[in-house]
């Protein structure tokens, strides 16, 4: 019988689990940005709704933040779950290809876009532009972090501004979550994170909206997040080179087939999934700042 394998990539490492991506043929690579526990709670469900619909064992294995590329380059997936700009990499480089798009499932709305959104403090009444940053001390996610880091650098060097020579100083503090507390604690300036980090944070009762101030904040039609960016489509699910295309009518198959109702679904906070978007205004944003495959 063949096994599908579910690997979900987190900052932790497949080693917290005790399993290894060789045990499986089939490997779909998630990338988690917020740790082992949280990815485990979120898509679990979706490894047994695909066990079900595939007839075939599904299993969970998370990697390394930093370990997609090497497992894409290795063959050690078939297919992956990562930001947009992160497959857009893999696609050029590696000849991935976009098979389905995640609709994410927030304040009752079906979304199929993202953004990112510059806070401060909101007593912090010296930062109100974008141009206010320089010199001030600012916080992101990751240099590979599309929403929580990306977005705005492309904002910030469309007025002007070049991070890593106008602010005092630029750090990269691994999690969403962290920026937040950053910027709450004042050991910041100012940071960025994807939409819907704040709301999601003070609906679990972390934070407190009243204490930060969004920096040139826009509205984007329905879009029910503040944010400070353009919106980007949201993560694709894309093979990889290597992958059949049988194997992957199958599996994108069982994907379409998740209602809104299913307890998978519920619990990984989607709608469900659709056809490839467009991912080309990414790629553009990779080029305009020389990132993923257009790195110098």
């Amino acid at each position: 019988m063949r096994k599908f394998l579910l690997v979900v990539a987190t900052v932790c490492g497949c080693s917290l689990f005790g399993l290894s991506p060789t045990m499986a043929d089939v490997r779909i690579g998630i990338l988690a940005k917020n740790g082992p526990a949280k990815v485990l709670k979120k898509w679990e469900l979706t490894g047994d709704y695909l066990t079900g619909k595939l007839g075939e064992p599904v299993k969970i294995i998370p990697l390394d933040f930093d370990k997609v590329t090497p497992a894409v380059v290795a063959g050690d997936v078939d297919f992956f779950l990562v930001n947009s700009s992160m497959f857009v990499t893999l696609q050029l480089k590696y000849g991935a290809t976009p098979v389905a798009t995640m609709i994410n499932s927030r304040q009752g709305k079906a979304l199929q876009s993202f953004g990112g959104v510059v806070i401060t403090s909101a007593y912090n009444d010296k930062i109100n532009s974008f141009e206010d940053l320089k010199g001030k001390k600012f916080a992101a996610v990751k240099k590979n972090s599309f929403g929580g880091w990306q977005m705005a650098y492309k904002e910030m060097t469309a007025k002007g501004i070049d991070p890593f020579t106008d602010f005092s100083s630029l750090l990269f503090l691994g999690k969403h979550d962290n920026v937040v507390f950053a910027v709450q604690n004042e050991d910041v300036d100012a940071g960025t994170v994807r939409t819907d980090t704040l709301e999601r944070m003070v609906a679990n009762g972390a934070v407190s909206m009243e204490e930060f101030k969004v920096i040139e904040a826009k509205k984007e039609g329905d879009f029910p997040f503040v944010c400070s960016t353009q919106l980007y489509p949201e993560w694709p699910l894309a093979k990889v080179a290597a992958t059949g295309a049988f194997l992957s009518a199958r599996v994108v198959a069982a994907l379409k087939e998740l209602k809104a109702d299913d307890k998978a679904a519920k619990a990984a906070k989607i709608v469900g999934w659709t056809d490839p978007l467009d991912y080309s205004g990414v790629e553009a944003l990779q080029q305009s700042l020389h990132l993923g495959a257009y790195a110098r």
